[in-house]
């Protein structure tokens, strides 16, 4: 017996005992390739993780990005299994924040949730090269993206697959659960003190490399309480993602004794919910940040652009809607106005943040309504309908 055939045998004998032993329980997996991939699918887990009828495991591959700290953030309990266990398993539905083809039994529903809306790989992510029709549900966190779905040809525009849904991790910014006071103290930060966020992107031609400690450097030497956030990549030290450098190593003891935080949780939000500016050469959380309606500062690196390939479209979006700075030289003068001033490029800010978030604070009961639907599941009556 060959082993495609070893291996069939061995998911139907699995799929016939789990129906037999729990008839009523669907299985969902969720494919973690990095810490953030967790954040992206972790309100969805947690809504439904009491519901007896929803079995959530959890697996990912070797050479993650941050392999060690995947699930740093996840709650006891989490049913971890390796990739080559989930082979052998029966799963109802596969949840992915990447367009990674996990191979998996046959009758697997996928389901894609995209990690970002930053537009950067657009031939892969925003206006994709490929069919995404293997798909069995798209929750698309925006009109936009579906948009250019369709008019790529990846998507047919009466699909099935297509839901418009929103971005589950973002609904804490708006939904009243986060304090910024309380955020702060848990960082060791006075709450009193002006907060400035530096969040760039990795690559070796983004910001972070190019000019990252100078700037991090001279807001130290100004009095501003700095938290840097690192990419989940940004902590590999092969040179193409963070220029070979250890950056945990370059800034934890300069923001410590500053009154600083160097950023390790992979949850973004609670860092942007407690800044007063951010700061980003080009990276989802630049937009995340527009439902704050604060100010952004945006550092201009062309190289990076071109490199990460990002749709023109989004990066007048983010030029738009913040200061831009070319230079270690400008960041502190930006910062000032940008303080001074916090109301300025408010009412692009919102726009654009309408435009990229549909139903911010509803996201997640969007994305548990449809995961139920597509489990051919009747959602508890405790879980809040969607909004669409």
């Amino acid at each position: 017996m060959g082993l495609s055939r070893i291996t069939r045998f061995v998911q139907d004998w699995d799929t016939r005992w789990q129906r037999w032993r729990e008839p009523d329980v669907r299985r969902v997996l969720a494919y973690v390739r990095a810490p953030m991939n967790y954040v992206v699918m972790a309100p969805v887990y947690r809504r439904m993780a009491t519901d007896p009828r929803v079995k959530f495991y959890f697996t990912t591959s070797p050479g993650a990005s941050r392999e060690a700290d995947v699930y740093s953030e996840a709650e006891d309990g989490l049913n971890v299994i390796n990739a080559s266990e989930a082979k052998f398993m029966k799963f109802d539905a596969c949840l992915a924040a990447d367009f990674i083809w996990l191979s998996l039994p046959r009758g697997t529903k996928r389901v894609q949730m995209f990690h970002g809306v930053a537009g950067k790989y657009t031939n892969v992510y925003d206006t994709p090269e490929q069919s995404a029709r293997g798909w069995d549900r798209l929750f698309f966190i925006n009109q936009r993206r579906l948009r250019n779905f369709v008019r790529s040809g990846a998507l047919d525009a009466n699909s099935t697959a297509a839901r418009l849904v929103g971005m589950p991790k973002v609904d804490c910014l708006v939904d009243g659960s986060l304090s910024r006071n309380a955020v702060l103290e848990n960082l060791g930060i006075d709450p009193e003190r002006r907060v400035v966020l530096y969040a760039p992107t990795w690559s070796a031609h983004s910001s972070l490399v190019k000019l990252g400690a100078e700037l991090v450097e001279q807001l130290v030497a100004a009095g501003y309480a700095v938290i840097v956030k690192l990419h989940d990549r940004s902590h590999d030290p092969q040179h193409a993602n963070s220029g070979g450098v250890n950056w945990v190593a370059r800034f934890e003891k300069l923001l410590r004794d500053s009154g600083g935080h160097l950023a390790m949780g992979s949850d973004s939000c609670p860092y942007l919910f407690a800044a007063d500016v951010l700061i980003t050469d080009h990276s989802s959380v630049g937009f995340e940040y527009l439902l704050l309606d604060r100010p952004v500062v945006r550092i201009e690196v062309p190289e990076l652009l071109a490199e990460a390939n990002v749709n023109p479209e989004y990066v007048e979006l983010l030029a738009d809607v913040s200061t831009t700075i070319r230079s270690a030289s400008e960041i502190v003068g930006a910062v000032e106005r940008s303080l001074a001033d916090p109301a300025r490029k408010s009412e692009a800010r919102r726009a654009v943040a309408a435009d990229l978030f549909h139903c911010p604070g509803q996201a997640t009961a969007n994305a548990v309504k449809e995961l139920y639907e597509l489990l051919d599941l009747h959602a508890p009556e405790s879980n809040p309908g969607s909004q669409r």
